[in-house]
C-alpha cells in the first residue's frame, strides 16, 4: 500500500490496488486475479513491528507470555472504597499510611509494639463477618478485607474518644510547651467533636515533676497512651518509668528514690503526644513556628544518627531525631540530644588568638595566619617535614580532615593521627566490615572489649533489640560487666590482656555464618595489640566473619579514611607525641585535638606539648591543651559548618550548617586552604572556594569514596555506603602475662558523661558525670578492710592516684575499674601507654 494510501482517511473511498511482489510469478494472461482486500479501520491492522521473522523471512509464531507468580507477600484489601495492595502481617494503620491515608491515633508507634492502650485509631473492618469498630493499630490485614476509616460510625468512635480524652485534660494550649506540635491538640481539631460535654472539675496533680535532671512531668496532662513506659521497657531496657494506681488514678511515676536515669530519657519527651514529658534544656525556649530546621547527622559519636537542627534567632535550641532505617531509627542518645547547648556556650573561640608577652591574645584572622604560617615554615627550615606533627580531625567533616591532610600531603608531614592511643589501628578499617543493619540481623554477635552503652548508645540499642527479639545470640569477652552483659547467651570473663586466650578457649562459640564482630577499645589501660590479637584468633577461628568497629569519636573512621590514618605505627598518635615529648618536633599541630583529656597516656601528652617547641591548635573552645599552644584559630562549630561525616560502618552522610558562625570562627577546611595559600602551595587544597569544592575532592581522589556525591547524598537521605576492598589482618604481637597475685589489674573505661568539650560546656548534661572512683568486687574490698566510699590508693610504677573505693559485683577479683577522663581523680596518670597492661597496688588510705 503507498503512503498516500495509508495516510487516507476513512472517509475516502479506496479503490482495489494490485499489489505484486518482485518475486512473484508473474501472471499469465486471461487468469483471474482476486483483488487485494483493503481494510479501512487502519487501529485493526496489526502492528509490522509485532511480527517477528526468521532469516528466511518466514513468520515466527509469537509466544505466550509466561505467567508471573503472584507475589506472596502481597495481600489484596479495600481501604475507603479503593483496592491497595498491603503487606502480609502489616497492620491496618500501618498499611493506610503508606496509601496516603491518616488514621489518628497516640498510642502507637511504629518502632515499637502496639498495645491498643488510647483506641483513637479505631476503624471500621470487615474480614467477611460484617463491618465491625476495630482499632487499627492491633489488627494486620487479611485477604478481601473492607476498611472504612472515614465511614459515619468510625467518625463517632474518633470524636468520642477524643472527648473522652480531653474530659481531664487541661485546655491550657497557649502556655503549654507542646502547642503547636501537639498531637492532641491537633486530633481534636481534626477529628474530634467541636466542643466538649463536659463541666466538671477536672483532675489536679503537683507539676511538674522532674522525674530526671533532664526530664519533667506534668501528670495532669498525660493521657496514659504508654509511649514513654514501652520506649523505656521494650527499646531502652532501662524500666525506671511506669504506670502506678488503678483505674481513675492511673499515672506515670518512677519509683521512690529512683529517677528517671537513662541514658535515652529524651527520647520519650519527643514522642509524647502531649505535653505531659518536656525537657528542661528546651522547655520554653520557643514555640515550633518560630523555628527553622536543617536535617543532619550527629557526630557525638561515630554512629551517625540522623537529627534535625532546629534553630530560631540564629541559635540552636533543640536536635529531634530522624527515623534513619539503617542507622538510628529516629532513636538518640541525650548526650547527642542536649549538647548543642556547647555551640552556644559563652566559652566559645570567636576570634583567633595568638601569643604575646600578656598570653594569648585576640587578633585578626590575617595577623593569626601570618603568625601560623610563619610557625610552620620555620619549623620547615629547622627540621624539614620530619619536625611537624599533626593530631586530630575526628571532631570534624570528612572537608576538614582531607583538607588537613592534603595539607600535610603537600607539605611532606608523616607524623599524623586521628586517634591518640584511645582507639584501635587504622588497618581495622581495612576489614571486611559489617553494616549495622548485619550487626542487628547476625545470627551471632561477639562483643570483643566494646561497652557500646557507654561509648555508642543507638548502636546499644540496636544490637540489644537484635538479642531480646531473638534474631542473634551474643557472645561477650570482657574483664567487666558491660550494658549487654544481661542479655549475652554467653559472657566470659578474662584478666586485662588474656582475651586472647578466652577467645581461644571459646572457639566453638564462635563458628558458624553470620558471624558479626564488634570490636573496640574495652581499656585504655591496655595496648589496642591486645584487643587487635584477640580479634585475629577470632578470624582465625572464623575467616568469613564480619568486623564492626566501634570506634569512639565521632568522625574518626571518616577522619583516617580521607588521609589523616598514619603511615606505620611509627608515625601514629602515640609516636607523634613520643615524638614531641623527646623534643623531637619543631611544630604540633593540634586539629580540634586535646591531648592532655584525650590521650590515656595523660604524662606523656603533658610531656608532648612541653616538647614541641611550637604548637598550633584549631579548636571551638579553649582546653587544657589549646591553652599552652602559641596561635590559636577559631573553628566553626556544629550546626556552623556544612560538610559530610562518615560513621563507624563507613556510611557517608551530610552534616547542615543551621545557624552563623560565633564571632570570625571559620571551618577547619578552609583554615588549611588559607595556610596552603600563604605557604606558596600548588594544587587543589589551595584552589578550593567552597566545601562543595572539597567534597568533590573527595569523591575524586580517596579510594573508595567515587560515590560520595553531591548527587548521591542529596538522592538519599541515610547516605552513600563506602566501599573498599578487605585487606588480611597482619602480624599481631602481644605480650601480656598473668598478673602478680599481690596486685589488680587495672581497667579504664569510658563513660557516657565525661570531661569531653561537647559534655563539659554543656551545662544541663555536665552534671551527669558519674566522678572518679575504684570500682572492686566487694570480696576485695572486704579483703582490704575498707568500706565503699572509704579512699584507696592505686599506686603504679608511674605515678599514685587517690580514689573513692566503690562496691561492685560486675567486677572480676583481682581487677579494678576506674572511669576515665572524670573529675576528682588522676586515673589517667597511672597509664603507661608503652606498655602491654597496667597493673598496681591497692592500699588503704
Amino acid at each position: 500500500m503507498s503512503t498516500e494510501d495509508t495516510n487516507a482517511t476513512s472517509t475516502d473511498p479506496v479503490e482495489p490496488v494490485d499489489v505484486v511482489a518482485d518475486d512473484a510469478p508473474q501472471q499469465e494472461q486471461g487468469e483471474d486475479v482476486a483483488p487485494v482486500e483493503v481494510v479501512e479501520d487502519l487501529e485493526a491492522v496489526e502492528d509490522v513491528d509485532d511480527v517477528q521473522t526468521d532469516s528466511q523471512g518466514d513468520t515466527i509464531e509469537a509466544k505466550e507470555p509466561e505467567e508471573v507468580e503472584p507475589d506472596p507477600n502481597i495481600v489484596p484489601v479495600t481501604l475507603n472504597g479503593r483496592e491497595i495492595e498491603a503487606r502480609k502481617g502489616e497492620l491496618v494503620i500501618a498499611a493506610a499510611e503508606r496509601h496516603d491515608t491518616y488514621i489518628p491515633h497516640f498510642c502507637y508507634h511504629p518502632r515499637m509494639k502496639s498495645v491498643g492502650m488510647c483506641r483513637q485509631c479505631l476503624v471500621e473492618v470487615d474480614t467477611g463477618r460484617g463491618m465491625q469498630l476495630q482499632p487499627s493499630c492491633m489488627i494486620t490485614v487479611s485477604p478481601e478485607m473492607k476498611i472504612e476509616t472515614e465511614s459515619p460510625t468510625a467518625k463517632r468512635a474518633q470524636e468520642g474518644m477524643i472527648e473522652l480524652l480531653l474530659a481531664n485534660h487541661p485546655l491550657d494550649c497557649p502556655v503549654c510547651d507542646k502547642g503547636g506540635e501537639c498531637p492532641l491538640q491537633d486530633q481534636a481539631f481534626s477529628h474530634g467533636p467541636g466542643e466538649s460535654r463536659y463541666i466538671e472539675e477536672k483532675r489536679h496533680y503537683e507539676k511538674p515533676i522532674p522525674i530526671s535532671d533532664l526530664v519533667l512531668l506534668d501528670r495532669e496532662r498525660c493521657i496514659l497512651c504508654d509511649r514513654c513506659t514501652r520506649f523505656a521497657d521494650e527499646v531502652a531496657g532501662d524500666k525506671l518509668i511506669h504506670f502506678t494506681q488503678r483505674g481513675n488514678e492511673t499515672q506515670v511515676m518512677t519509683f521512690p528514690d529512683e529517677p528517671f536515669a537513662s541514658y535515652f530519657s529524651g527520647n520519650t519527651v519527643q514522642i509524647c503526644p502531649v505535653g505531659a514529658l518536656t525537657a528542661e534544656p528546651y522547655r520554653f525556649k520557643a514555640r515550633p513556628w518560630d523555628l527553622a530546621q536543617e536535617e543532619s547527622t550527629c557526630t557525638s559519636c561515630s554512629v551517625g544518627c540522623r537529627v534535625v537542627v532546629q534553630s530560631s534567632r540564629d541559635e540552636i535550641l533543640r536536635y529531634q531525631g530522624v527515623d534513619s532505617d539503617p542507622v538510628n531509627h529516629g532513636w538518640l542518645c541525650d548526650k547527642g540530644r542536649f549538647d548543642f547547648e556547647a555551640v552556644n556556650s559563652e566559652l566559645r573561640l570567636a576570634d583567633p588568638m595568638v601569643r604575646t608577652e600578656a598570653g594569648l591574645t585576640p587578633t585578626k584572622w590575617s595577623a593569626a595566619l601570618d603568625a601560623a604560617s610563619g610557625l610552620i615554615r620555620e619549623a620547615l627550615e629547622a627540621g624539614g617535614p620530619d619536625s611537624i606533627g599533626l593530631l586530630g580531625g575526628a571532631r570534624g567533616m570528612n572537608e576538614d580532615a582531607f583538607a588537613w591532610a592534603q595539607l600535610a600531603d603537600a607539605l611532606g608531614i608523616t607524623y599524623r593521627d586521628a586517634q591518640f592511643g584511645d582507639g584501635l589501628p587504622a588497618e581495622i578499617l581495612g576489614l571486611n566490615r559489617a553494616t549495622i543493619d548485619e550487626a542487628a540481623s547476625a545470627s551471632t554477635i561477639v562483643m570483643l572489649g566494646a561497652d557500646i552503652k557507654e561509648e555508642l548508645p543507638v548502636l546499644y540499642l540496636r544490637l540489644r533489640d537484635a538479642v531480646v527479639e531473638k534474631r542473634s545470640k551474643l557472645v561477650e569477652f570482657s574483664s567487666v560487666d558491660t550494658g549487654m552483659t544481661r542479655y549475652a547467651t554467653q559472657s566470659i570473663r578474662h584478666q586485662p590482656g588474656l582475651q586472647t586466650e578466652a577467645v581461644n578457649d571459646a572457639k566453638e562459640s564462635l563458628t558458624g555464618e553470620n558471624v558479626v564482630v564488634v570490636v573496640g577499645r574495652g581499656n585504655l589501660a591496655e595496648s589496642a595489640d591486645e584487643t587487635m590479637a584477640a580479634l585475629a584468633a577470632v578470624l582465625a577461628v572464623n575467616p568469613d566473619a564480619k568486623i564492626l568497629p566501634a570506634l569512639r569519636r565521632g568522625n574518626v573512621v571518616g577522619a583516617l579514611s580521607v588521609g589523616m590514618a598514619p603511615a606505620d605505627a611509627d608515625h601514629d598518635g602515640l609516636a607523634t607525641l613520643r615524638a614531641a615529648a623527646d623534643g623531637k618536633l619543631e611544630l604540633l599541630i593540634l586539629l580540634g585535638a586535646d591531648p592532655i583529656n584525650d590521650c590515656p597516656d595523660t604524662d606523656l601528652a603533658r610531656r608532648a606539648l612541653a616538647g614541641a617547641r611550637r604548637v598550633i591548635s584549631i579548636d571551638t573552645h579553649p582546653s587544657e591543651s589549646s591553652k599552652l599552644a602559641d596561635v590559636v584559630l577559631a573553628g566553626a562549630a556544629y550546626g556552623e559548618k556544612a560538610g559530610t561525616t562518615t560513621n563507624l560502618e563507613g556510611r557517608v552522610s551530610t552534616v547542615s550548617d543551621k545557624v552563623t558562625t560565633t564571632g570570625t570562627a571559620r571551618p577547619d577546611w578552609m583554615i588549611a586552604a588559607e595556610l596552603a595559600i600563604m605557604l606558596d602551595i600548588d594544587g587543589d587544597i589551595a584552589d578550593v572556594a567552597s566545601v562543595a569544592d572539597v567534597t568533590a575532592a573527595i569523591a575524586a581522589e580517596v579510594p573508595g569514596f567515587a560515590g560520595v556525591t553531591l548527587d548521591a547524598l542529596a538522592a538519599d537521605r541515610n547516605g552513600v555506603l563506602v566501599t573498599v576492598s578487605p585487606k588480611p589482618l597482619g602480624n599481631i604481637v602481644h605480650g601480656a602475662t598473668q598478673r602478680n597475685t599481690y596486685d589488680h589489674r587495672l581497667v579504664v573505661g569510658r563513660k557516657l558523661y565525661d570531661r569531653a568539650i561537647g559534655t563539659a560546656m554543656s551545662h544541663s548534661i555536665a552534671k551527669l558525670a558519674p566522678g572518679a572512683g575504684a570500682h572492686l568486687h566487694p570480696l576485695d574490698l572486704d579483703a582490704l578492710g575498707v568500706a565503699e566510699g572509704g579512699d584507696v590508693r592505686l599506686i603504679g610504677k608511674k605515678a599514685t592516684a587517690i580514689l573513692p573505693a566503690v562496691s561492685n559485683p560486675g567486677i572480676a577479683r583481682g581487677v579494678v575499674w576506674a572511669p576515665f577522663n572524670q573529675d576528682g581523680g588522676t586515673i589517667e596518670d597511672l597509664i603507661d601507654a608503652s606498655v602491654s597492661v597496667t597493673d598496681v597496688q591497692i592500699e588503704v588510705v
